[in-house]
């Protein structure tokens, strides 16, 4: 049986991590969309476009590898999508506990559609949007745990803030 995956999240931006994930996933499923949540109440450093720029040019070596945006209730945009899984990145236990959550809650409004964990590389286990941007932000190197074409946007968005 050939199976689709959702990776859905904000991926703002998106890190070698999610990256690993999206590698990782592609080895088990026949596609895997790339859900980028477009939730215009969410304050995010980088637009729509751009996030889904990122995660095209970073996954451009991949295949089966579709990025997409979605502003619904995700257990609608998978239907929509006719796909059967969700894929989750797990990096600790922290994680797991709202992830487990989120899944049951998914589950309780469609059962036929399954949520399936996954870890990352030990390398970026540690990983996060949120520390990514902090660090950038206070001019620490990042560029190992992200693609370049974020490192590059990453420096130009904080150059452009300060001379606000």
């Amino acid at each position: 049986m050939e199976k689709t995956a959702i990776y859905p999240g904000t991926f703002d931006p998106v890190t070698n991590g999610h990256v690993d994930l999206i590698s990782r996933a592609i080895c088990m499923f026949k596609n895997v969309i790339v859900a980028v949540a477009n939730n215009p109440d969410k304050k995010v450093l980088f637009g729509f476009e751009e996030r889904k720029r990122f995660i095209e040019e970073s996954t451009r070596d991949l295949n089966n590898v579709r990025v997409e945006s979605f502003d619904t209730l995700l257990v609608h945009y998978v239907r929509k999508q006719k796909a059967d899984v969700i894929i989750r990145g797990i990096r600790a236990v922290t994680d797991f506990d709202y992830e487990y959550q989120m899944a049951m809650m998914n589950r309780s409004l469609d059962s036929g559609i399954e949520t399936v964990f996954l870890l990352p590389s030990e390398e970026y286990s540690y990983v996060s949007s949120r520390l990514i941007k902090e660090i950038s932000e206070l001019g620490g190197e990042v560029g190992h745990l992200i693609p370049p074409i974020v490192e590059a946007a990453l420096k130009d968005k904080f150059a452009s803030l300060k001379k606000e």
